[in-house]
């Protein structure tokens, strides 16, 4: 376990490539406004998209995740403590407009790329709307 790092995991990667490779361009392990010690994976800064590539042990995936048996109450609350976190995180970008995604370590890199591609866009669209409007 403590061979994960923070960022470059290879389901991260996996995405990124494919973001890359769709054309998209974003920013990486970004720090989150007004909370300087909480990162985003991918970060589209224009359109206010911030991606969260979560690994299913450390999130607690309702379909992958697990419960190690030995120091069980620790690991228990280490994971609890992180979803509320991620809550926390969620609900402050927000409130500040931001789009949050979350992506689990275990689904298909290309649906979820189809999936980013279509919301960049239609962020992209919106905003073109808004400063017309103007």
């Amino acid at each position: 376990m403590a061979r994960t790092g923070p960022r470059d995991t290879s389901a991260e990667m996996r995405i990124r490539r494919r973001l890359h490779a769709f054309g998209l361009r974003y920013r990486v392990d970004y720090p989150l406004p007004d909370q300087p010690r909480r990162r985003a994976d991918i970060v589209f800064t224009r359109t206010r998209i911030a991606i969260f590539v979560d690994g299913c042990f450390w999130h607690g995936c309702p379909e992958h995740g697990t419960a190690p048996k030995s120091n069980s109450a620790f690991w228990r609350e280490k994971i609890e403590t992180n979803q509320r976190r991620d809550r926390d995180t969620n609900a402050r970008l927000e409130k500040a407009g931001w789009e949050v995604v979350r992506v689990w370590e275990h689904e298909d890199p290309d649906e979820v790329v189809a999936r980013l591609a279509r919301l960049v866009r239609a962020r992209r669209t919106d905003q073109g709307r808004k400063s017309d409007s103007q």
